[in-house]
């Protein structure tokens, strides 16, 4: 996958964001970390649409609260951020690399210019991989 100068990359799950842009050619992708936002995830609500979802799946957090939601709100935060930051042209060209339980949560909330502006999706946790394993898996 060749990726242009300037193109954002969006590394998500439950609890992570990190952003990288390519600052190399687009044959030889070089990224570039660039300072995350302060994110509040305040979207709790995200979370609750999934109450038919068997609770198994639910991790549970030592106060009984739980974690799906807090997940969910930390996505939709994310995407919330991702929105804004193409609807103002800071960002043109985007690739989101996410596991696919937070990646099918960010689409639920996906802008129609966010998703103008993605080049592509990548459903697999990265977060807190080097740069070169995330290079590596854009490439194929």
């Amino acid at each position: 996958m060749r990726m242009s100068r300037g193109t954002v990359f969006a590394i998500v799950d439950g609890e992570n964001f990190e952003l990288y842009r390519n600052s190399g050619a687009e044959a030889a992708p070089r990224l570039t970390a660039m300072e995350p936002p302060e994110l509040e995830a305040t979207n709790f609500s995200a979370g609750a649409r999934r109450s038919d979802a068997p609770r198994r799946h639910q991790a549970r957090t030592g106060d009984g609260s739980n974690d799906s939601h807090d997940e969910s709100a930390h996505v939709a935060a994310v995407t919330g951020w991702l929105n804004q930051q193409v609807l103002e042209g800071e960002i043109a060209e985007l690739v989101i690399v996410a596991d696919p339980r937070s990646l099918g949560e960010m689409r639920r909330h996906y802008h129609k210019e966010l998703k103008a502006s993605l080049r592509a999706e990548v459903p697999k946790t990265l977060t807190g991989r080097p740069v070169s394993e995330i290079i590596k898996v854009i490439q194929r």
